[in-house]
């Protein structure tokens, strides 16, 4: 048992589900109303023997966290160029021989009616699969739960991906949505 398993074991929580065996994806992860959600997420992957990267602030690379960040798979995002990022996203499949790129695509902590889009458009324009991920604060469990089929409509889609994830706690609820 690796030290991943052990500490989400000590907290009393588990990975379960599937582990993917691309060497590229996308995995959209959901609910996503706590920092805590990060550090579960973080150690479920690391568990199941990935290295997952993710998007983060560039404001928030500096010293002495930049190393730390980098280190755990950070990719530095700049937001006043947003319409850039999954062009920037896309780029960096392109150019890598190994990337997992995991995303919150309600892209905030707090309460949103709209997910973002980003992460479908990165899968589905750097053609590499799309998992979808999940925290489960009633259950104490993370893991992925299967690979999604991209059809290219996106609206039609999201009702899906989010019926996935009907049923999983968040950790502050209230700040949790998907469609009706």
């Amino acid at each position: 048992m690796n030290i991943a398993k052990n500490i989400l074991a000590l907290f009393g929580w588990k990975v379960v589900g599937m582990v993917p065996t691309e060497k590229k994806f996308v995995c959209a992860v959901a609910p996503h109303t706590s920092f805590w959600d990060f550090i579960w997420g973080r150690l479920g992957f690391w568990a199941i023997g990935i290295s997952a990267n993710f998007l983060i602030k560039k404001e928030f690379f500096v010293f002495p966290i930049k190393r730390l960040l980098l280190r755990m798979g950070g990719i530095p995002v700049n937001r006043q160029q947003a319409r850039n990022t999954v062009q920037y996203c896309v780029d960096l499949f392109n150019t890598k021989e190994k990337l997992t790129l995991t995303i919150t695509p309600e892209g905030t902590r707090k309460l949103t009616h709209k997910w973002k889009k980003g992460f479908y458009y990165i899968a589905h324009q750097a053609k590499v699969p799309l998992y979808i991920g999940f925290i489960d604060y009633q259950k104490k469990e993370t893991g992925i739960l299967q690979k999604f089929d991209i059809t290219g409509d996106f609206e039609k889609d999201l009702i899906e991906i989010q019926n996935l994830l009907r049923g999983h706690v968040a950790k502050f609820p209230q700040n949790y949505s998907l469609s009706e």
